[in-house]
């Protein structure tokens, strides 16, 4: 395979145990350039994928490759990476420009080149104006900038994301957002993870969704949804007369359920379309004010919640961009 063709990661049949608990369960996976979100719920095996990929866990069967090099024994493939633990190891008496510099001088960086672009890795987190200051100064949202910087300090091929975002405030979530997006953007590919749906949505459309050690579905949001399409549609709609605006769908053929939700009732339908287009028409027709109408299964956290929670049907269920 040549290199233009060679995946920046590949896991080819990986599973990890920690004694008699299985981790990661015979995962194959291959991720190109630009931001991929890694999804899961707390204990979906995200971190023990991430330290596989970069080195610091071996597998217990199976291979991680990098630019087609097994990490685990070459020590180039492991300089092509960067990597952002969840967990904080930052030393608190050294400044944020002494920390970076470090990392960049671990990296094989020359003294006088690491201090000049540990600068510029900070500043590029809008750091430049606190790089001076000790990290024990700084806020959650600070040290997770700085923390970033050292893992592209050394211009990594493939930089490594455990839960980024965990305790920012607003303006360190905008940063680090940012600057994932202008990464992707240069051809780098990041691989982030989060348990929270909304923050990768603002990073990246393209997901692999993880439960139980096993890859449950990836794609982009559209993609994901489709894998779903035999469950039923649900279609909320809030207005001043549930009850009337139920007895006027109920016999629609595409309608398979009908209940109540708060102030709203809910359409279960296998012709969305169909059910879109006759709802605002049998509204009006009955004087029914219609307040709001969405549907809960076009939000990422209703597919994610619904691959999850029955991961016997789904299998290793995988797609591409649509």
């Amino acid at each position: 395979m040549s290199p233009a063709t060679t995946p920046a990661i590949a896991l080819e049949g990986v599973s990890r145990w920690y004694g008699q608990v299985l981790g990661l369960s015979n995962i194959d996976l291959e991720i190109g350039g630009g931001v991929v979100a890694l999804l899961g719920p707390n204990g979906a095996g995200k971190s023990t994928l991430i330290k596989l990929i970069a080195g610091l866990l071996a597998p217990s069967s199976g291979r991680v490759l990098v630019r087609g090099r097994p990490v685990a024994l070459d020590r180039e493939a492991r300089a092509l990476l960067g990597y952002c633990p969840e967990h904080e190891g930052v030393y608190d008496a050294l400044t944020a420009h002494e920390f970076v510099t470090m990392m960049a001088l671990l990296s094989g960086i020359p003294r006088v080149a690491a201090r000049e672009r540990a600068a510029e890795a900070l500043d590029s987190m809008g750091l430049g104006a606190v790089m001076g200051r000790a990290l024990r100064g700084y806020s959650k949202g600070m040290r997770q900038r700085a923390k970033l910087a050292q893992a592209m300090v050394h211009d990594p091929d493939v930089i490594l994301l455990d839960e980024p975002l965990t305790g920012c405030d607003p303006v360190a979530r905008a940063s680090i957002v940012r600057k994932v997006d202008e990464l992707g953007k240069r051809g780098k590919t990041i691989l982030v993870s989060s348990h929270i749906l909304p923050e990768v949505e603002a990073m990246t459309s393209e997901m692999v969704l993880i439960h139980q050690g096993k890859i449950r579905a990836r794609g982009n949001v559209r993609r994901i949804r489709a894998l779903i399409d035999e469950h039923p549609h649900r279609i909320r709609v809030t207005c001043d007369r549930p009850r009337d605006l139920a007895r006027a769908m109920i016999d629609e053929p595409h309608v398979v359920r009908v209940y109540f939700e708060g102030t709203g009732v809910v359409f279960e339908t296998e012709a969305p379309d169909a059910c879109y287009d006759i709802l605002p028409r049998k509204a009006l027709d009955a004087g029914i004010h219609v307040t709001g109408m969405t549907s809960p299964d076009d939000d990422l956290q209703a597919v994610f919640a619904y691959l999850t929670e029955k991961p016997g049907e789904r299998g290793n269920a995988e797609g591409g961009e649509s």
